[in-house]
This record gives structure tokens, sequence and C-alpha cells, in this order.
């Protein structure tokens, strides 16, 4: 596997998926918390769910067929990425090599799936694509979520390269709100009811 960290700058500043996670659910808190530097003093609102023996519980367990399933010819086992290009980090599950030639991030959430693939999860995988692009070269335009508590249901999803172009923008508009920016509050207000900045916003 080629290293992710090679050219790692630790005195630089990576941004996370659970950062632009929240980011996108509201700019400011961001703000509050990375440029002023205001912590909250509360329990996070995203987490990534996992529970604590899953990567325990998925090596004892035979997993060979997610290789058939997906036509997986290769794969790496949490994987830690940088991209120094856009200054991002994260580590994924799995990164996957296709037999197409493409490469593709697989993680793994502590849930039910109900149908839907969150927002939350799709940030996730178009970051670690974006990363896996870069640390690889090798081209992403799918990943993979799969829901532990669903009998390890697997669901596909699309990287298109509008979705890269989309993230790009909001990793750039995340790096100006910590260089100072103030950002237009959120347009969904019922978010700001329980929010701890809220007594410090100006609408």
């Amino acid at each position: 596997m080629k290293s992710s960290l090679n050219s790692f700058n630790e005195h630089q500043y990576y941004i996370t998926p659970s950062e632009i996670i929240e980011f996108l659910y509201c700019k400011r808190f961001i703000y509050f918390m990375k440029c002023l530097g205001i912590q909250q003093y509360e329990e996070k609102r995203y987490k990534v769910q996992k529970g604590r023996n899953i990567h325990e519980k998925r090596e004892k367990e035979n997993r060979d067929y997610l290789r058939k399933r997906l036509n997986v010819i290769d794969k790496d086992i949490d994987v830690s990425l940088v991209s120094n290009k856009y200054k991002i980090r994260g580590k994924v599950d799995e990164v996957l090599t296709l037999v197409d030639g493409t490469m593709a991030p697989l993680d793994y959430k502590f849930a039910v799936y109900d149908d839907i693939i969150y927002s939350t999860y799709y940030t996730q995988i178009v970051m670690y694509g974006l990363m896996i692009e870069e640390v690889y070269d090798k081209l992403v335009s799918k990943g993979y979520v799969v829901y532990c508590r669903d009998g390890y249901t697997v669901k596909e999803v699309d990287i298109t390269d509008n979705e890269k172009e989309n993230m790009k923008k909001t990793i750039s508009d995340y790096t100006k709100v910590i260089e100072g920016y103030f950002p237009k509050a959120t347009r969904y207000k019922a978010r700001c009811i329980d929010c701890c900045y809220k007594n410090i916003c100006i609408k």
C-alpha cells in the first residue's frame, strides 16, 4: 500500500469528515468553535456510529463474500488517509481495489439500513474518495457503506465528478471560515433551538 503519510505535516491543520459534517449542519458552529475558540460543552451531534468491537468482529468472520459480491481483487484495512492538496485527513475502514482498476472506500456503520443513505455517511464517503484518488493515484467513482446491525447490508454510493467538485467547494468554504470569515446562519432555524452557541449567535 502506498503510504498516505509520507508528506504529512503535523504542524498544519487538516480537516476531518466529522468537522465537515458539523460545518454542513451550521457554518457558524464551526466559526465559534474553530475560529473564536469557544468550545462546546455538550456531546457532539454527530458521531461515527460504530460498536467498539466491529473491527474485531469483522476480522473474525468470513468476509470473503464481499470480494466476490463487489468484484474486489484487493483491499487495505484501517487506512489513515491524508490529502495535502485539500488539507483533509481521515481513517477509512477499507480501501478496495476493484476488478476494473478503480478503487473505492468502504465504511462500516453500527446502524440499520432504513431505505436511505444519510448525508453524513455520504459526506464521509466522498471525502475518502478524494483522499484515495490523491494517495493511490487511482480513479474513485463509487464507495460502499456496510450496515452492521442489519445483517451486514451493503449499499453502493456513487461518487460523481459533480459531487467531488461540491465537496472541494465545501472544503474551501470551511477554510475561509476558520481563517476568520463570519458565515451566514443556517436557514433551518429548528437547528438553533438546542445549539450551545445560540445566546451569542447574531441572527
